[in-house]
């Protein structure tokens, strides 16, 4: 159980039951379930993760999609990312409104009013998209023109992730001629995402992953060498990767997840067999044991509504030798694992307990706002300000 201190109201109250027979329900600081966040641990992984790219002589882009906030984005920025990406526009719009200048859509945008607002933000920042298709270029083109801007295109490789992407380098070479020729747009180079692989259990197995992917990017390159278009940007790799892509030819890492990690991630595992754990985790969800049933079952109030089941079920930190169930919407069960040696004693009505989630980035988006921690004190409450931009 978390035995953080919460500001409030200028006193300190912990989080600790009342001694008294008939104790009452905590007088909690923060109302659950809350997105928190260990500034501390935040702050070590961005310099970190700066350190790996300067050893690779490689620029990093970090992806907002995960954080979808422009403060952590500055922090990103003042650290020495040459700018973010992020999928959505709206994502981009607010992005740029909280002060990014250089930002990279990493996602097929054809959508007309989409690419307006996206023509739009150039005025402001520089701004780039991906593309994958003649008519799709064609169209960034007609928005570059109606706003009188100019916007980067990347040319969209497939490396075997069979999401978006040119998966034959020729065609991707006639992408990048098309760019290159067409007013309004600037070719800017590639963008060369393979997200999959990244999530491969198994050091062997990922690392084999990884190398297959490296390979086909080294035939992108040497095409558009070949046909006199040399890259400018080679984008991609990402938290898992960036380790095996560090001599792949990228210029720019887009690693998101690496600034607060998630279960997802840490299981994937590392050389050693262990965990996969280059970043310490930062990001938890809090919760509140609402009911208890005879020290075997316990309720906490933060559900499917809290946290995200894509990246596979959380995990109870404070209570090892317990496992988490999804209760419904507003309900996790936590559930006593009979085959463990030691589990820790079942928590006490009104405690508060950390959950951490499968999968962070879409856990993030279920949220409003993140309860900031400094040296183990809430000090501030910053907002998810691009949630739910899915446009």
């Amino acid at each position: 159980m978390w035995d953080l201190e919460f500001p409030r109201a200028g006193r300190t109250i912990q989080n600790k039951q009342s001694s008294h027979k008939k104790a009452k329900p905590l007088e909690a600081a923060l109302e659950t379930p809350a997105l928190i966040v260990d500034l501390d641990a935040v702050r070590r992984n961005i310099a970190r993760m700066k350190a790996h790219a300067a050893e690779a002589g490689i620029k990093l882009r970090p992806h907002g999609k995960t954080h979808k906030s422009p403060i952590f984005g500055r922090m990103q920025i003042a650290a020495g990312a040459v700018g973010l990406c992020c999928q959505k526009v709206g994502e981009a719009q607010v992005l740029v409104d909280g002060g990014i200048g250089d930002i990279l859509v990493t996602n097929e945008i054809v959508a007309p009013r989409a690419l307006a607002r996206l023509a739009d933000l150039a005025r402001f920042a520089t701004v780039r998209t991906v593309a994958d298709n003649t008519q799709g270029i064609d169209w960034i083109a007609d928005a570059a023109h109606a706003a009188g801007v100019e916007i980067g295109v990347l040319v969209d490789c497939d490396l075997g992730h069979g999401r978006t992407g040119v998966a034959e380098p020729g065609a991707a070479v006639a992408l990048g001629r098309q760019i290159a020729t067409t007013p309004g747009l600037r070719f800017d180079g590639l963008q060369a995402y393979h997200g999959s692989v990244q999530h491969v259990h198994g050091f062997a197995a990922r690392t084999a992953a990884i190398a297959a992917a490296n390979t086909t990017l080294a035939r992108f390159i040497a095409a558009f060498e070949a046909a006199g278009l040399p890259p400018a940007i080679v984008s991609g790799a990402g938290t898992g990767s960036f380790a095996q892509q560090a001599k792949a030819g990228y210029t720019e890492w887009q690693c998101g997840t690496y600034i607060f990690m998630d279960k997802e991630y840490r299981d994937i595992g590392d050389a050693a067999g262990g965990l996969y754990q280059p970043f310490e985790q930062a990001l938890w969800v809090l919760a509140t044991v609402n009911s208890t049933h005879g020290g075997e079952r316990v309720v906490v109030d933060a559900g499917l509504k809290s946290l995200s089941l894509d990246g596979g079920l959380p995990e109870a930190v404070d209570l090892p030798g317990w496992k988490f169930a999804f209760g419904g919407d507003e309900h996790g069960k936590l559930l006593r694992d009979a085959s463990h040696a030691n589990p820790a004693p079942a928590p006490a009505l009104g405690s508060q307990l950390r959950i951490l989630p499968g999968h962070g980035d879409t856990t993030i988006n279920l949220h409003d706002a993140y309860e900031i921690f400094e040296g183990g004190k809430h000090v501030a409450t910053w907002p998810v300000a691009a949630r739910g931009r899915v446009k």
